[in-house]
């Protein structure tokens, strides 16, 4: 069946046809001189002030500052980092000791320097992740990306040698998932060649891979169909015997789970598809997404339940509960120590840390003290660094919040941390507050949202930033390229907690999944329209600002709701919901969104999609769209679109795309501090106007 509907310019369009499909493609010379022609035209017009050299000079501070705390990661008697700095902007990837971390110029051993393997090698890394060896091994897994895209090298790393392993593990560019088995041995889910690769681009295949043995003839443990979302596996090295776990991740939020036993059998964990499971020692967790009710119990959406794992497979259902949500509060995450349970939970978006400590006698509980200072911060965001489930019940805690900057504590359980870390201020605070406000959404629902900056009688240049999308919170945190380049100017900054989200669990976010999709703009637009009322700013100083589903949100926010802005930052974003589903991870996203090919989705989705909402004859405020062409999550062709229909259309548009970054549209501290320069100049000079 052929899809029509009616713009509002009176014209009927063939939902086929797509006059800009052509930028679609990344390596064609016609869409590559499009975006050199667009980028010359935006930089042109916005580097040429002595306001944004003074803007991307004092970010790019901000960004290399000496003084900024190196976040720790626990492996063995070490503690890892990837430190970033003007000298090294790619990173140097270092390590010290507890003792040495404590003090305030530590002893950094360096095992990899991320800038001279590039310049060695001819390519632009950008560091990915590391997969260590578990318990306290010597060897880790390195994934390096060129130019930042998601798809990234794996190289072995002797962690005693300090340097790559000759002849050891390694692949090829790719979206690609490992996991250590032991020394010798690691699980491999990657793309091994035609057929291996699901509708989302990501592995359906997993395969156990020994030493010695060339890939191809790894031995295959399980395959997963081309249209679930990914498949991979898990060993977890904490329990007398070790176990092995194969996640079939169906879409985004439904897996199915099997322990792979001894004998190389599949036996499948009766827990619901919607969970998230976890383990640990002897036990397993269960988060529940929607309510469960088993062995004569009915446990609610967003609980967390603990079992003995082995128990709970022979067919026990004697479960705890060790979380329970309510209307104000949710499960954000938890981490274990080797004994203990840190539970991280959200009342009213503010954070709260418990310890579980289980027992013959059950679970016993008792909050964990937040870090020196925090106190003084009223919506502290207290978070678990790091914990070392191997070795005993060392942690470290960041705390920060939107006017303070943060703090680093180093503790092991039952005492009060340590604070070890202190960054600096990079703004004068002095005079700014953080207030959090609620509002009522379309339908009745209270929206909470926080505004920060300065208190005025008189209305002034506002950015509202949200996301909205995939159960992810927006919390309070200090940036300071926020701080220094727009807070400082006298600009307000406001976060909207809207649906989508996961500020209240499961149910928030489910409120706007799919077909409820249109109720996370109804909140952001209630946010926006809440500030005009409060006389915080008006529709003419408003700017909106989000990133990839954000930047859905602000695309949303361009269309549907262009009188309550004065201008709009849109990154990294979908913006066209009639192919996002065709374009590189976006099948996997069908879950969050709906399927554009079946008829009732696309229904509701056309209602949004920003591509097929710009129309003539309507007024958009001005709109600065940036993207990269290394993204291989989002397509850049969502932006490079979406700008050549409003051209088109005769809009005030204006794109930045770097050429590096993947998703996060820069690839170092040098490219980030001229895209949030481009950002904020930009903004200072529409809403500079009012």
């Amino acid at each position: 069946m052929r899809l029509r509907w009616v713009t509002l310019a009176g014209m009927t369009q063939d939902a086929s046809e797509d006059p800009y499909r052509w930028l679609e493609d990344l390596e064609g010379e016609r869409g590559a001189r499009w975006v050199r022609d667009r980028n010359t035209h935006s930089t042109g017009a916005l580097t040429g002030s002595d306001r944004f050299a003074r803007l991307q000079a004092e970010l790019r501070q901000v960004l290399d500052d000496e003084d900024r705390i190196p976040l720790p990661t626990f492996h063995g008697r070490h503690l890892y980092n990837l430190w970033k700095d003007a000298e090294h902007p790619r990173g140097l990837w270092r390590r010290t000791t507890a003792e040495e971390y404590r003090k305030r110029e530590p002893d950094w051993e360096v095992l990899l320097d991320v800038d001279a393997l590039a310049a060695a090698e001819g390519e632009s890394w950008v560091w990915q992740e590391v997969e260590y060896l578990r318990p306290g091994g010597d060897r880790a897994l390195v994934s390096l990306s060129p130019g930042g895209s998601d798809a990234s090298e794996v190289r072995e790393f002797d962690l005693v040698a300090g340097r790559f392993v000759v002849g050891g593990f390694a692949l090829p560019a790719a979206k690609s998932w490992v996991t250590w088995i032991d020394r010798d041995a690691i699980f491999v889910a990657t793309d091994f060649g035609p057929g291996s690769l699901t509708s989302s681009g990501y592995p359906r295949l997993v395969k156990r891979w020994r030493r010695g043995i060339p890939l191809a003839q790894a031995e295959l443990v399980y395959a997963g169909e081309p249209e679930d979302m990914l498949v991979h596996a898990v060993h977890d090295p904490t329990a007398d015997r070790p176990r092995e776990l194969i996640l079939r991740r169906l879409d985004f939020f439904r897996s199915e789970v099997h322990l792979r036993t001894g004998a190389g059998e599949l036996v499948r964990l009766p827990v619901p598809e919607d969970a998230e499971i976890s383990t640990h020692r002897e036990w397993l967790l269960i988060r529940l997404r929607t309510a469960w009710t088993v062995g004569g119990h009915t446990y609610p959406e967003g609980a967390l339940l603990g079992t003995g794992f082995d128990a709970f497979l022979a067919g026990g259902r004697d479960l705890a509960v060790l979380f329970a949500p309510d209307e104000r509060a949710c499960l954000s995450y938890y981490a274990w120590t080797r004994d203990r349970l840190i539970l991280a939970t959200l009342r009213d978006v503010r954070a709260e840390l418990e310890v579980l400590t289980p027992g013959p006698a059950g679970w016993h509980r008792v909050p964990l003290a937040a870090p020196e200072g925090s106190a003084r911060d009223p919506f502290p965001q207290v978070d678990v660094v790091d914990t070392d489930p191997d070795r005993g019940e060392e942690y470290a805690l960041s705390s920060t919040g939107f006017l303070r900057p943060g703090t680093l504590a180093y503790g092991v359980l039952g005492s009060r941390a340590e604070t070890v870390k202190e960054e600096p201020a990079c703004f004068d605070a002095a005079g700014m507050s953080v207030r959090q406000f609620f509002t009522t959404s379309a339908d009745g629902t209270r929206v909470p949202y926080f505004v920060v900056g300065r208190e005025s009688a008189t209305p002034g240049p506002t950015l509202l930033s949200g996301y909205g999308g995939f159960q992810i919170p927006r919390l309070p945190g200090y940036s300071g390229i926020l701080g220094r380049g727009w807070l400082s100017g006298g600009g307000t900054y406001v976060v909207a907690n809207i649906r989508g989200g996961g500020e209240y669990g499961p149910r928030w976010h489910r409120a706007a999944m799919r077909g409820n999709r249109l109720r996370a703009y109804e909140d952001f637009a209630a946010v926006a329209a809440d500030l005009a009322v409060r006389g915080i700013t008006t529709p003419a100083q408003l700017a909106a600002e989000g990133g990839s589903n954000g930047g859905l949100l602000t695309g949303v926010m361009l269309t549907r709701y262009p009188e309550l802005f004065g201008a709009v930052v849109s990154q990294v974003p979908l913006l066209d919901m009639r192919r996002y589903h065709e374009l590189l991870a976006g099948a996997s996203w069908i879950a969050e969104y709906g399927d554009p090919d079946d008829e009732s989705d696309w229904a509701y989705l056309r209602e949004f999609s920003p591509y097929h909402n710009v129309h003539t004859g309507r007024r958009y405020p001005p709109v600065l769209f940036v993207t990269s062409t290394r993204d291989d999550r989002v397509h850049p062709g969502h932006a490079r679109k979406m700008v050549a229909r409003m051209l088109e259309y005769g809009h005030e548009v204006t794109y930045y795309e770097n050429m590096e970054g993947g998703h996060g549209a820069a690839a170092d501290n040098s490219q980030l501090a001229f895209k949030w320069a481009l950002v904020l100049e930009f903004l200072w000079r529409v809403l500079g106007r009012h």
